[in-house]
C-alpha cells in the first residue's frame, strides 16, 4: 500500500500537482516507515530495494527541494522559480531580507504576487535599513510600492531591524523558500536597452542555492 501511494505521489508530481503529490508523498511514507519499524523490531533485513541514507533523510519527515543557479545562467525568473507554489491558497507572504536595496526586484517580486493565480492580501517585509544617504530613498521606494499594492488591495508591512541575517520567503500555505543571495541574484543588465533588462527569464544570474521546504515538514529552533 506504501509503494502504491508513493507512485500515485510521483504521477501527480510529474502532473504538476504538487500540493496533493506532497500529502501522498507523506501518507506513503508513513506506511513504508511501519514496515521498517515492523522488520527492524523483528531483526530482519531491509526491504529490497529500500535506499539508503538519502532515503532515511526524507522519510523522517525532512522535504527538501535544492536548486543551484549558476554563474551568468538565465531562464530563472521569480515567475518560474515560484510559481509552483502560488495557488489560490496563499493570501499571506513574509520576506526576511536584510538587504533589500535595489527597490525594483523587489517591486517586480510584488507584481507576481498581484497578477496570481494566488489571491496575495498582506505582504510582511523585514529588512535592515540602508546605509548613509540611501536610507531616504529606500524609506520613499518602500512608502511608494505600498501605497501602489495599496491600490491592487495588497497591505505591506515593513519592519527594520539591525540584526536580521538570514533570507528567506515564506508563504501561508506553509512553503519557504530560502535564497542564498534573497531576492537580489540578478546581475545588473548592461544597459536600459539591453535584452533582459525587462525580461527577468532573460537576465544573467549571479551563482546561488536556492533551498525549498514545507513547514510541516521543519522543526522550530
Amino acid at each position: 500500500a506504501g509503494a502504491e501511494t508513493v507512485r500515485r505521489a510521483v504521477e501527480l508530481d510529474a502532473a504538476s500537482r504538487f500540493q496533493e503529490s506532497l500529502v501522498c508523498y507523506q501518507e506513503g511514507i508513513d506506511l513504508l516507515l511501519q514496515v521498517v519499524k515492523g522488520t527492524a523490531r523483528a531483526g530482519e533485513a531491509k526491504p529490497a530495494g529500500f535506499a539508503g541514507a538519502d532515503c532515511f533523510s526524507f522519510l523522517d519527515g525532512k522535504y527538501h527541494k535544492q536548486i543551484k543557479i549558476d554563474e551568468n545562467a538565465t531562464g530563472f525568473s521569480y515567475e518560474n522559480l515560484f510559481r509552483e507554489y502560488l495557488n489560490e491558497i496563499v493570501t499571506e507572504v513574509w520576506v526576511e531580507d536584510p538587504y533589500i536595496r535595489h527597490l525594483y526586484n523587489f517591486l517586480r517580486f510584488c507584481e507576481m504576487l498581484v497578477k496570481g493565480p494566488c489571491k496575495v492580501k498582506t505582504i510582511h517585509l523585514l529588512t535592515s535599513y540602508d546605509d548613509g544617504s540611501g536610507k531616504a530613498q529606500q524609506i520613499s521606494g518602500l512608502e511608494e510600492i505600498k501605497q501602489s499594492l495599496s491600490n491592487h488591495g495588497v497591505t505591506l508591512n515593513v519592519s527594520f531591524s539591525s540584526s536580521i541575517h538570514d533570507r528567506e520567503i515564506r508563504f501561508n500555505s506553509g512553503w519557504m523558500i530560502k535564497i542564498g543571495r534573497g531576492l537580489d541574484y540578478f546581475k545588473k543588465p548592461k544597459g536600459r536597452f539591453s535584452i533582459g533588462y525587462c525580461d527577468f527569464d532573460l537576465r544573467p544570474c549571479h551563482e546561488t542555492t536556492v533551498d525549498v521546504f514545507h513547514t510541516k515538514h521543519t522543526k522550530k529552533t
